[in-house]
């Protein structure tokens, strides 16, 4: 298994695979407030809602990004 990196809300948390990302840009062209590849951390979760955050990642088109919904 290659490297995994997680950001979390409390509700949902994002895990990116760097290692088989291809860069296609679809995450941060449709949410440019989370996504922001210069900076670091480059995933800023607060910046949507767990509703757009899971439409966007379900668009991924490498499978590079992918979420898991935390149990309350």
């Amino acid at each position: 298994m290659g490297i995994k990196k997680e950001y979390s809300n409390g509700e949902l948390t994002i895990i990116w695979q760097p290692e088989i990302c291809v860069h296609a840009g679809v995450c941060f062209q449709t949410l440019p407030a989370v996504y922001r590849p210069s900076e670091r951390p480059w995933i800023r979760i607060e910046n949507a809602t767990t509703e757009e955050l899971i439409d966007q990642i379900d668009h991924c088109p490498s499978g590079a990004l992918s979420y898991r919904l935390e149990k309350k």
